[in-house]
């Protein structure tokens, strides 16, 4: 069944990775700074509804869920899997790799990537109070909705942040060049945890997850559930298009040409 459900997993990742979010003309436009300040600030803010603020609340109950694999396998087979998720859980809260001068474990919850976001925001201007007030759109709720829902399902939960890590993420570099020109400080932070062993610009290991998640997919998967997980994922990027689109459409008719011309 393992090797089962490695191939079903190296096939979907095969099929995620030509879905068009994977190619969004977003992706160039922020590469290329088309949002403004006021459109970057709004961006930031979907975004956060959308996936931050969630992120480590899907990693949680995934990490709890792995409950679901013990009466399939044998006792004590969840650890393997809570092993895989710490690890993630443990760069989002502010955890460094290596010791201190104690021997303690190294970090700091003000390097947790949530609270990094935030700086960012404040780095955008936006207040505490706009913040709370934010409305966010349907679309970015709708992202936000379907995340979730999977809570309950260690397999819908496991593949969805799988997802996040190997699909969403593919729009953190962008972000940060954008981010850059409207007078974000790139260079320390949220923009350094987040984007792909390539990128120099970062020291993340989204990457790193995005195989561990299919692994605790792995784990859990039976062919029973092949299709509804392959539905599922690509839902979720069918969703992500729609968030990227909308996001689009902050840019004015001069804008969007300008930034037509550079895809």
């Amino acid at each position: 069944m393992w090797a089962d459900n490695e191939r079903f997993v190296a096939d979907l990742r095969q099929r995620l990775q030509q879905h068009p979010v994977a190619s969004h003309p977003a992706i160039s436009a922020l590469n290329q700074s088309s949002f403004n300040r006021a459109q970057i600030q709004q961006i930031h803010l979907e975004y956060r509804h959308a996936i931050v603020q969630s992120f480590t609340d899907a990693l949680l109950m995934a990490q709890y869920q792995t409950r679901q694999i013990e009466p399939r396998l044998s006792p004590g087979s969840k650890m393997a899997a809570r092993f895989l998720l710490t690890l993630n859980n443990l760069d989002e809260f502010g955890f460094q790799p290596g010791a201190d001068a104690t021997g303690y474990y190294r970090g700091n919850p003000a390097n947790a990537h949530y609270p990094l976001f935030e700086q960012v925001l404040s780095e955008l201007g936006i207040s505490f109070e706009d913040r709370l007030a934010y409305q966010p759109s349907a679309i970015a709720d709708r992202v936000r909705q379907f995340l979730e829902a999977s809570y309950f399902d260690l397999r819908a939960v496991a593949s969805l942040l799988a997802v996040a890590e190997e699909e969403v993420v593919l729009f953190s570099a962008p972000l940060r060049e954008n981010a850059r020109t409207v007078g974000v400080t790139v260079e320390l932070g949220y923009y350094v945890c987040h984007g792909t062993s390539d990128d120099l610009q970062a020291n993340a290991d989204d990457d790193t997850h995005e195989d561990d998640l299919w692994y605790v997919l792995m784990q859990a998967l039976t062919p029973d559930r092949y299709d509804q997980i392959a539905h599922l994922c690509e839902h979720y990027c069918d969703l992500w298009v729609e968030f990227w689109d909308a996001q689009m459409c902050l840019l004015t008719q001069a804008e969007l040409v300008g930034a037509r011309a550079a895809w």
